[in-house]
């Protein structure tokens, strides 16, 4: 995938009380490159926030704009089943802002596979030479129509 027409990508998830954290993060990590810049981890921030019953709630998030690293990420939505369907649904999941919105499984994250469902928010800013909804709409569909069309391990 030599063109990557995303100017970044923003994942985040929530860690409730109920939850492991590293759990989490490792199904966050599902979708990120294992190195960062200097051979770190890639870098997650963490936010501390408060629900509604005073219950502590931990926001997990990750940008990832590196050109190598937003290829990861896009190589992992390749593994999506419903892939076809995504590329179906591609009007409804790109805003005026030219941003493709995601919700990815965090449960299916966890154990390494890569679904849509509920847990994990996936926001890639598209690029759209003008910036407008349809010119967005047509290029993530081309970059997914690619994923699919790879053969695997390619």
């Amino acid at each position: 995938m030599p063109q990557i027409p995303l100017h970044y990508v923003d994942l985040r998830t929530f860690c409730y009380a109920t939850e492991d954290e590293k759990r989490v993060e490792e199904a966050l990590r599902t979708f990120l490159p294992d190195e960062g810049e200097e051979d770190e981890p890639f870098e997650i921030e963490r936010v501390e926030s408060e629900g509604h019953y005073g219950d502590r709630i931990l926001v997990l998030s990750a940008r990832v704009e590196n050109a190598d690293d937003v290829r990861h990420v896009l190589s992992r939505l390749a593994d999506l089943e419903n892939l076809d369907d995504l590329i179906d649904e591609l009007d409804d999941r790109v805003t005026e802002n030219t941003e493709l919105f995601l919700r990815l499984d965090k449960q299916a994250a966890f154990e390494g596979d890569v679904r849509l469902g509920e847990g994990i928010t996936f926001r890639g800013k598209v690029e759209a030479y003008p910036a407008k909804k349809d010119q967005a709409v047509e290029n993530a569909e081309a970059v997914l129509e690619r994923l699919r069309d790879e053969e695997p391990g390619a």
